[in-house]
């Protein structure tokens, strides 16, 4: 495997040996600022508009009652869900590529999106749930979607072209079992799902903020600790193993919370489109790092969503477009273009 030769190692003081890459640290703060600054920059959007100053003085506790009820109850939760749910969707497709050793490797292409839809749909439509239960519909949905993938990719272990090849026909199925489920509903409830398939952050409040956070903050340094391992599993299994990686267990633990992440930014916002796939190949490119480059990707993801969701609420005149469609235009667009890059370079 190819080391990076602008990889230094970095000892605690407590004896543990931290490996650091400038480039990909510098790209990480950038992306931080990059993901702040559009945060800020969306609170005062709106028919109210705040200054950037008074945004901050607010955010600090200084502000008025009504900047006070604008920014910290109507506007601050909808930014916090966005980055919570583009940097779960950035880690998780960051996972799933790494896992599979395919940039097709998505929630979006292997089923786990349109698997949380259907368990959202199935809420919506037979049962007239509640929001909050068509949160734990959109989780289930992920959960017992991940669950087929693996068992039917499952032969002595699981293999990357395998699982992905599973999970396109899983995909295939559940988008089928979501046409159906639309089919099945009145007027009302058809209309409520199809805003939510959509993806949107459009009403979110702090509901829809604490438990993504509370499962962000249990699953990002669990997926951390395991990176290594990760980074290892790409020079195969038969290598990983003799160097003392647990190989399946690994990749099981890492899939599962990487479907938890996916599920859970779902049941959120609902399948925002591309952002798992395009994040970790955008961070990449940036870092030029070998790995799986894990925290690049968490930080791009959050760049990403929230820069769409100023987007899609000031880059289209007086309407306003949900952020999946924002996204799927856009990664559909860089979809097309790394594919015709790897053609003209021979790889495809």
């Amino acid at each position: 495997m190819k080391t990076h030769s602008r990889s230094r190692a970095v000892r605690t003081p407590g004896g543990l040996s931290v490996r650091l890459d400038p480039r990909a640290l510098t790209v990480v703060v950038l992306l931080l600022v990059a993901a702040c600054a559009a945060g800020i920059a969306l609170i005062g959007t709106g028919d109210a508009k705040i200054p950037v100053a008074d945004v901050l003085r607010t955010l600090a506790g200084n502000g008025s009652a009504y900047q006070d009820f604008i920014v910290n109850e109507l506007r601050l939760p909808r930014v916090l869900v966005g980055l919570l749910v583009g940097a779960a969707l950035g880690l998780g497709g960051a996972l799933f590529q790494s896992i599979s050793r395919n940039p097709l490797g998505s929630p979006d292409v292997l089923g786990l999106s349109q698997g949380s839809t259907a368990g959202a749909l199935t809420v919506i439509v037979l049962l007239s749930g509640s929001a909050s239960q068509v949160t734990v519909g959109a989780l289930a949905g992920g959960l017992a979607t991940g669950l087929a993938v693996y068992l039917l990719a499952w032969k002595q272990g699981v293999h990357g072209y395998r699982m992905v090849l599973v999970g396109i026909g899983v995909n295939a199925v559940m988008t089928a079992v979501n046409g159906y489920l639309l089919t099945k509903a009145d007027l009302v409830d058809a209309a409520r799902a199809v805003v939510w398939m959509t993806g949107s952050l459009n009403g979110r409040d702090w509901d829809q903020v604490w438990p993504l956070l509370a499962l962000c903050a249990v699953l990002v340094p669990l997926v951390l600790v395991n990176a290594r391992g990760l980074r290892m599993m790409e020079m195969g299994d038969d290598i990983s193993h003799a160097l003392g990686v647990r190989v399946q267990w690994v990749r099981l633990l890492l899939m599962v919370s990487a479907v938890l992440l996916t599920a859970a930014a779902t049941a959120a916002a609902g399948p925002v489109s591309f952002v798992a796939l395009t994040a970790p190949q955008l961070a990449r490119r940036l870092t030029r790092s070998p790995g799986p480059n894990l925290v690049p990707s968490l930080c791009m993801g959050a760049a990403l969503l929230v820069a769409a969701d100023w987007a899609s609420q000031r880059a289209f005149g007086a309407d306003q477009l949900p952020v999946g469609v924002v996204t799927g235009v856009l990664g559909g667009a860089y979809l097309l273009w790394l594919l015709v890059t790897e053609r003209r370079a021979g790889r495809i």
